[in-house]
């Protein structure tokens, strides 16, 4: 529709073309995605970033309540705060729903982890407890007849729905990185032909770039017919020239993040950087401004 520059996604490195063509199961790409959020004034919020690709944070934020209740009790009674200890519940209810259309009346639904050494592996194992799902590695899983199946002392079991936690490239050696270890081989396959649904679909994590997180509001509109109900951060593309100039003159005041960055890595905190960290910074944007956004 001419909305978004199709060289963002064509250049992004979580574009997967052997997505293009392919419908998963209900229709349902991103089941999960963490929306961060900043506070700006009473009953005012902004959406600072999309993460779709592997979102990741939420048990911290169970823990954070659980651990709140028992140390400030008075506090809840007196204030009506939303409660959030049926999260775990809910995403267990959302993931059987999107099973595939041959699946049982109750669905099986697992959660595979790239293994302990992962820094988010608490939370794995957190959820999958939480939600009463199994909680497996690449090397518990295999395809037996079309379908994946993971190990159990019962021999395989099929499974439905998988919440995967391991990034698309380690996702399945045979039609991504050959030198994964932390994949099922031809999971990929399965999927493409309907035999198991994989939450989030592969190549989600273009919604993760910092680029396209700008054109945000125009896609909800284009989707939806109305404008998104929270507004994003004001954000200057620098591979636009009117906005890189005024990046260039402004780097002091402002944030400046790589658009494929993650973590805090590749960005630029303009009002807590010295001048050194601010010139340095100053040549990298110059030489790839299409590299980069810009917010306040």
């Amino acid at each position: 529709a001419g909305r978004l520059p199709e060289h963002l996604i064509r250049e992004n490195d979580a574009f997967l073309p052997k997505m293009i063509g392919f419908d998963p199961p209900g229709g349902i790409y991103t089941h999960i995605v963490g929306i961060d959020l900043v506070r700006t004034g009473p009953n005012e919020f902004f959406v600072l970033e999309d993460n779709a690709r592997t979102p990741s944070g939420v048990s911290y934020m169970l823990e954070n309540r659980e651990t709140m209740l028992k140390m400030f009790p008075e506090l809840f009674a007196q204030v009506p705060v939303q409660r959030v200890s049926g999260y775990p519940m809910a995403l267990r209810r959302s993931l059987e729903r999107s099973a595939p259309q041959s699946s049982a009346d109750r669905p099986t639904v697992a959660v595979l982890t790239p293994g302990i050494h992962n820094s988010a592996y608490f939370e794995h194992a957190f959820l999958a407890d939480q939600m009463g799902v199994e909680l497996v590695e690449g090397h518990d899983l295999r395809v037996v007849d079309g379908r994946v199946a993971m190990r159990t002392t019962q021999g395989y079991e099929p499974i439905d729905v998988l919440y995967r936690r391991v990034d698309d490239d380690f996702l399945d050696p045979l039609n991504f990185r050959p030198d994964s270890m932390l994949g099922v081989a031809g999971i990929f396959d399965v999927y493409r032909a309907g035999g198991i649904t994989i939450a989030n679909a592969p190549g989600t994590g273009i919604s993760d770039d910092k680029a396209i997180y700008s054109y945000m509001p125009e896609i909800v509109e284009f989707y939806t017919g109305q404008a998104p109900l929270l507004k994003n951060v004001p954000t200057w593309r620098c591979a636009e020239p009117d906005a890189l100039a005024y990046v260039l003159e402004h780097l002091e005041e402002l944030v400046v993040k790589e658009v494929h960055g993650s973590g805090g890595y590749g960005m630029l905190v303009g009002p807590a950087a010295s001048k050194r960290e601010i010139a340095a910074f100053r040549r990298k944007l110059t030489a790839k401004p299409a590299n980069y956004i810009a917010q306040p």
